[in-house]
Protein backbone atom coordinates (compact mmCIF):
# COMPACT_ATOMS: atom_id res chain seq x y z
CA UNK A 1 0.00 0.00 0.00
CA UNK A 2 1.34 3.05 -0.71
CA UNK A 3 2.07 5.45 2.08
CA UNK A 4 -0.01 8.61 0.87
CA UNK A 5 -3.32 6.32 1.20
CA UNK A 6 -2.34 5.30 4.81
CA UNK A 7 -5.02 7.17 7.00
CA UNK A 8 -2.31 8.45 9.58
CA UNK A 9 -0.34 10.23 7.04
CA UNK A 10 -3.40 11.98 5.70
CA UNK A 11 -4.23 12.62 9.39
CA UNK A 12 -0.83 13.92 10.45
CA UNK A 13 -0.60 15.89 6.99
CA UNK A 14 -4.08 17.66 8.12
CA UNK A 15 -2.26 18.52 11.57
CA UNK A 16 0.25 20.07 9.72
CA UNK A 17 -1.58 22.66 7.84
CA UNK A 18 -3.75 23.29 11.20
CA UNK A 19 -0.54 24.15 13.04
CA UNK A 20 0.92 26.61 10.13
CA UNK A 21 -2.38 28.51 10.18
CA UNK A 22 -2.25 28.52 14.48
CA UNK A 23 1.19 29.79 14.24
CA UNK A 24 0.50 32.68 11.58
CA UNK A 25 -0.63 34.57 14.70
CA UNK A 26 2.53 33.95 16.80
CA UNK A 27 4.58 37.04 17.63
CA UNK A 28 6.83 38.56 14.89
CA UNK A 29 9.35 38.09 17.38
CA UNK A 30 9.28 33.97 17.97
CA UNK A 31 9.76 33.16 14.07
CA UNK A 32 13.03 32.13 14.22
CA UNK A 33 12.27 30.38 17.45
CA UNK A 34 8.72 29.05 18.89
CA UNK A 35 7.22 28.92 15.52
CA UNK A 36 10.17 27.47 13.21
CA UNK A 37 10.61 25.01 16.09
CA UNK A 38 6.52 24.16 15.79
CA UNK A 39 6.12 23.91 12.42
CA UNK A 40 9.55 21.78 12.16
CA UNK A 41 8.06 19.34 14.80
CA UNK A 42 4.68 19.03 13.03
CA UNK A 43 6.03 18.34 9.70
CA UNK A 44 8.74 15.21 10.90
CA UNK A 45 5.17 13.67 11.50
CA UNK A 46 3.62 12.92 8.16
CA UNK A 47 7.82 12.73 6.97
CA UNK A 48 9.12 9.99 9.16
CA UNK A 49 5.69 7.99 8.38
CA UNK A 50 6.94 8.26 5.18
CA UNK A 51 10.17 7.20 5.32
CA UNK A 52 9.41 4.75 7.70
CA UNK A 53 7.12 2.99 5.00
CA UNK A 54 10.01 3.06 2.54
CA UNK A 55 12.06 0.91 4.60
CA UNK A 56 13.36 -2.79 3.69
CA UNK A 57 12.11 -4.12 7.12
CA UNK A 58 9.61 -4.19 10.02
CA UNK A 59 12.28 -2.87 12.39
CA UNK A 60 13.30 0.05 10.14
CA UNK A 61 9.62 1.02 9.47
CA UNK A 62 8.92 0.48 13.89
CA UNK A 63 12.07 2.99 14.11
CA UNK A 64 10.69 5.80 11.82
CA UNK A 65 7.44 5.38 13.56
CA UNK A 66 8.82 6.02 17.36
CA UNK A 67 10.75 8.95 16.08
CA UNK A 68 7.49 10.41 14.27
CA UNK A 69 5.32 9.67 17.48
CA UNK A 70 8.58 12.06 19.73
CA UNK A 71 7.91 14.56 17.30
CA UNK A 72 4.11 15.00 17.73
CA UNK A 73 5.02 14.42 21.87
CA UNK A 74 7.63 17.93 21.52
CA UNK A 75 5.13 19.22 19.19
CA UNK A 76 2.40 18.58 21.75
CA UNK A 77 4.39 20.63 24.50
CA UNK A 78 5.23 23.34 21.91
CA UNK A 79 2.22 23.89 21.80
CA UNK A 80 1.35 24.04 25.41
CA UNK A 81 4.10 25.71 25.86
CA UNK A 82 2.62 28.84 23.06
CA UNK A 83 -0.60 28.93 24.95
CA UNK A 84 1.18 29.55 28.46
CA UNK A 85 2.97 32.02 26.73
CA UNK A 86 -0.15 33.72 25.71
CA UNK A 87 0.24 32.88 22.03
CA UNK A 88 -2.79 31.16 20.92
CA UNK A 89 -6.01 33.46 20.44
CA UNK A 90 -8.09 29.95 20.05
CA UNK A 91 -9.06 27.64 22.07
CA UNK A 92 -6.28 25.08 22.27
CA UNK A 93 -8.54 22.02 23.05
CA UNK A 94 -9.18 21.88 19.13
CA UNK A 95 -5.82 21.36 18.43
CA UNK A 96 -4.49 19.30 21.18
CA UNK A 97 -7.84 17.01 20.07
CA UNK A 98 -6.04 16.71 16.66
CA UNK A 99 -2.82 16.02 18.03
CA UNK A 100 -4.27 13.38 20.06
CA UNK A 101 -6.20 11.66 16.89
CA UNK A 102 -3.28 11.68 15.27
CA UNK A 103 -1.41 10.41 18.38
CA UNK A 104 -4.02 7.38 18.87
CA UNK A 105 -3.60 6.30 14.93
CA UNK A 106 0.01 6.31 14.74
CA UNK A 107 -0.39 3.95 18.54
CA UNK A 108 -2.17 2.14 16.17
CA UNK A 109 0.02 1.67 13.07
CA UNK A 110 3.15 1.30 15.78
CA UNK A 111 1.28 -2.07 16.98
CA UNK A 112 0.44 -3.43 13.88
CA UNK A 113 3.66 -3.66 12.61
CA UNK A 114 4.86 -4.75 15.70
CA UNK A 115 2.40 -7.93 15.27
CA UNK A 116 3.92 -8.32 11.39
Amino acid sequence: MDYKELDIWVQARALVKSVYVLTKSFPREEQFSLTSQVRRCSVSVPSNIAEGCGRQSNKETIHFLHISRGSLYELETQLILANDLGYIDTDIKVILHEVERVKKLLNGFINYYKKL
